[in-house]
């Protein structure tokens, strides 16, 4: 039976967040090479897309988070038994138990099953593994597809009932954003920046442990920090002994204009959206060897380091990134063909 288009499911739609913003993008990209696309949303946080019906179906209490999930996995298949769509791909990007094809953003849940006994039992830890694996082994599903290589190799291992639907990653795409210029940057100084939200997961603590190490042979050293608030990370910064600058939650595409250097020691980082516009802008980065992304990333791009390496190793990597002449070539990977990927692994399936 011809593919006729997808319902996309998702919980925010709208450029808000890494993996809201996967979804923004590339439903656009996929209305915009022909591909018939509707969004089931519980909220809608910009203006709908020309082209794209969304349909919202009201917010849910965010806590506790298990029961939020349940209760929109509930929701969603409720509207769908009330509006079929003979023909659609049910596209989720949610724990939900009704679709088709699944993109899996974010670290298996699944990784708590390392830690000790007594963070496993709760009936929070149960409810989340089950939502996770029906996710990826439910009897509905045709392909699930990991939005990196390190998600693909850690469903893998956790769902050996997963292997068989698991499809080729399909990466996110980098919008094109200001450029940084080409400069020489000081020896007493430049800037480096960290961006993230999550900052507790993507290492802000070790940023600053970085920093401050530059800092003592670069006096001159800016820093800049966006994504947490600054009453959020007081207890890290109030110590710092150079110029820093908290941005806040800002509109990061504006900002790699202004960096040297970007740092992103994620302790977990299914891909690293950050890493790719601030590659996209011709900024350098250091990031850890636990970032999704950490395999596009060539020694003309920056360094990758293991997460587990001592400080001395991280700043010898950004002191040579920031001491590097060679211009940074700018990393390009469009949402139009992050869409023809689906586009094809659309084509490849069959609606039962």
């Amino acid at each position: 039976m011809t593919v006729l288009g997808a319902v996309w499911v998702v919980r925010r739609f709208g450029p808000v967040g890494g993996m809201e913003r996967y979804v923004w993008e590339t439903a656009q990209a996929l209305s915009a090479i022909g591909v018939t696309i509707e969004v089931v949303c519980e909220a809608l946080h910009a203006p709908p897309p020309a082209g794209i019906r969304v349909h919202v179906l009201g917010t849910i209490a965010p806590r506790p988070r298990w029961l939020s999930l349940m209760r929109f996995s509930r929701r969603v298949r409720r509207w769908l038994q009330a509006n079929p769509r003979p023909g659609f791909i049910v596209h989720s990007h949610e724990r939900l138990g009704v679709h088709d094809v699944t993109t899996f953003h974010g670290p298996p849940f699944s990784t708590i099953r390392e830690r000790e006994w007594w963070r496993r039992v709760s009936i929070r830890v149960a409810a989340q593994l089950w939502l996770e694996r029906r996710e990826v082994c439910g009897r509905s599903v045709r392909a699930v597809v990991p939005n990196s290589g390190l998600i693909a190799e850690r469903l893998s291992h956790y769902y050996p009932c997963a292997q068989e639907r698991l499809v080729a990653p399909i990466v996110p795409g980098v919008a094109p954003g200001p450029m940084r210029p080409t400069r020489t940057v000081p020896a007493d100084g430049g800037t480096v920046g960290f961006v993230g939200r999550e900052w507790k997961r993507k290492g802000l603590d070790v940023a600053l442990r970085i920093a401050t190490g530059i800092q003592r042979v670069r006096p001159g050293l800016r820093v800049i920090v966006a994504g947490p608030e600054a009453r959020d990370i007081a207890h890290l910064t109030a110590g710092y002994p150079g110029e820093l600058r908290i941005a806040g939650w800002v509109d990061s595409a504006n900002l790699y204009s202004e960096l040297d250097l970007l740092i992103h020691p994620a302790r977990a980082e299914p891909y690293g959206m950050v890493v790719a516009e601030a590659m996209a802008a011709g900024v350098p980065v250091v990031v850890s060897d636990a970032c999704g992304i950490a395999p596009e990333i060539g020694e003309e791009n920056g360094s990758v380091v293991p997460i587990g390496a001592p400080i001395t190793t991280w700043i010898a990597a950004c002191e040579a990134q920031l001491t590097r002449t060679a211009p940074v070539p700018v990393y390009s990977r469009r949402w139009a063909q992050v869409a023809s990927e689906y586009q094809l692994l659309y084509d490849n399936l069959r609606v039962r």
